[in-house]
């Protein structure tokens, strides 16, 4: 049985994720919460060997399935040798994309079904889930113009068209209303104060057990 919490903060590209992870990770560290930071595909040796194939190598053309297995491989190695020891420990874990994002960028995205991804998130994860997933929610002109006024150089997924990336945010949106629980959608177009002010109520909840927020 874990005893720490798995929260996953997933959103399309130029979300704002990496800026707002910092932030979540801060306010858990605060309230005196043990916290391991990580990131899909990645945080382990093997899954940052395949980030590279996955989100770098824009070179390489490759099956949709061929991308959906690679990233399975990378989780399988992340869950078992990362998170599930961390949450065995008693250690939160804080993910930088997670189960949905297969669902927003394979499904919605590449195309394949929900249930053939669902057969490897019950292989892989075996009745892991987060315990709650912080959704950046931001429209998709907003995202492409953040991601190339940023870095010229786009990964694989930036590089993809305007359909594609609507149809991973339109995959998050729907995961979202289908777990509104476990879902927390924020309007990640709104500054930034504004967006964390959203998430720190979000996590006030899930923090109360642990006094001494600074």
């Amino acid at each position: 049985m874990k005893t720490g919490q798995l929260i996953t903060v997933e959103g399309s590209d130029g979300s704002g994720k990496t800026t707002h992870l910092d932030y979540i990770c801060t306010c858990l560290r605060n309230r005196g919460v043990p916290v391991v930071q990580t990131r899909e595909p990645g945080g382990t040796d093997i899954g940052e060997a395949l980030r590279n194939i996955l989100i770098r190598r824009v070179d390489l053309e490759m099956h949709a399935d061929t991308e959906l297995l690679l990233m399975f491989a990378a989780r399988m190695e992340h869950v078992e040798k990362v998170i599930r020891p961390a949450l065995k420990s008693g250690t939160w874990v804080v993910v930088d994309r997670f189960i949905d994002a297969s669902y927003a960028y394979q499904g919605g995205g590449r195309g394949i079904s929900a249930k053939r991804i669902g057969v490897l998130e019950k292989w892989v994860l075996q009745g892991l889930s987060p315990d709650l997933t912080i959704l950046l929610d931001v429209a998709v002109d907003v995202g492409l113009g953040r991601t190339v006024s940023r870095n010229a150089d786009a990964d694989r997924f930036e590089a993809q068209d305007l359909e594609f990336k609507s149809a991973v945010r339109d995959s998050y949106l729907d995961r979202a209303r289908q777990d509104p629980n476990r879902i927390r959608v924020v309007d990640a177009s709104a500054p930034k104060t504004a967006v964390q002010e959203s998430i720190r109520a979000i996590l006030e909840p899930v923090m109360g057990q642990f006094p001494g927020l600074t």
